[in-house]
């Protein structure tokens, strides 16, 4: 088994970048991700080039100024403490732009891109607009930010969510796949894993990640150890269960695209593991997604019941 799409903290930098995934050296067709490191008083320009992209804060805020041939804009990004305060507020960068982030108090800020073909307004969505789900139950339970979701805020390609998995929980699972188009069916999207973890008490945490073939594309086949920065590309195959040691909650950043006409998350379960989807409704959502004062609970959004 090798672990060429896995990529450990330190093997995915830039000299600006300390994450720079682009679709030359995934070896794909459509999706990035950069995660940009501001020191306080930091800016950073970037153009927008073919792709479009969703500014997000990791920690801290930043201004966001975006020119475009009809104009500039500038935005305020207030940001979060860390991506397990809650949802952050973000914006959207079109296709051609230019775009600067300005930092006073400095922080860790995600650019989410795919390429894409239309170019829409550039935008301000508030933490407060994001979705926030209850998805799965028992040791299956997390939270979902649909921040980009399809269906949630319009792009032209890009698709990107964050998910929150508590200490000793198991997320994208059933393990599924999106690596052929049928319409309504299934959608063809390359995905992005971008992972971080809570310490306790200075200890860094981990978790496990794992891809098996589906006899699509490359057969992709991953079983690694990840940590805070690693990434872990996903072109094809079915990919779960994500695996949060106990003790140690799970935060990852999906950035997904692909060749479709239809922008839309359309999956199929794994055959052998999908029947795990009918035990949900019987089992309680972990209550330390659902606790009000819990470390876990979402600043903005309002949770819908779990997925089945």
């Amino acid at each position: 088994m090798t672990n060429t799409h896995h990529l450990p903290l330190g093997k995915a930098t830039s000299e600006q970048y300390a994450v720079d995934v682009t679709p030359e050296s995934a070896g794909w067709g459509y999706s990035s991700l950069r995660v940009l490191e501001l020191p306080p008083g930091g800016t950073h320009h970037f153009t927008a080039g073919d792709s479009e992209w969703i500014v997000l804060s990791l920690s801290g805020g930043c201004t966001v100024a975006v020119t475009d041939d009809f104009g500039g804009e500038t935005y305020e990004l207030h940001g979060r403490d860390s991506v397990f305060s809650g949802p952050s507020d973000f914006v959207y960068v079109p296709r051609d732009a230019t775009a600067s982030l300005t930092s006073p108090a400095g922080g860790r800020f995600a650019l989410t891109g795919a390429r894409c073909t239309r170019r829409l307004p550039a935008r301000y969505e508030p933490a407060s607009s994001v979705p926030v789900e209850l998805r799965g139950s028992g040791n299956c339970s997390r939270k979902v930010h649909n921040f980009g979701a399809a269906g949630v805020f319009e792009c032209d390609k890009l698709i990107a969510v964050e998910v929150i998995t508590p200490g000793g929980n198991w997320s994208s699972y059933p393990p599924h796949k999106h690596d052929v188009n049928r319409p309504g069916e299934e959608s063809e999207l390359e995905e992005i894993y971008y992972f971080e973890f809570a310490d306790h008490e200075g200890t860094p945490g981990l978790g496990y990640q794992r891809v098996s073939p589906s006899g699509h594309g490359h057969g992709t086949d991953v079983l690694a150890e990840v940590r805070g920065g690693d990434v872990v590309l996903i072109p094809d195959g079915w990919h779960g269960p994500s695996m949060a040691v106990p003790g140690h909650d799970m935060y990852y950043l999906n950035v997904m695209a692909g060749p479709g006409a239809e922008r839309a998350w359309l999956i199929c379960d794994h055959p052998d593991h999908a029947w795990i989807r009918d035990t949900w409704p019987s089992q309680p959502v972990d209550p330390r997604l659902t606790l009000p004062h819990s470390r876990l609970r979402s600043s903005g959004g309002t949770p819908t019941t779990p997925s089945q």
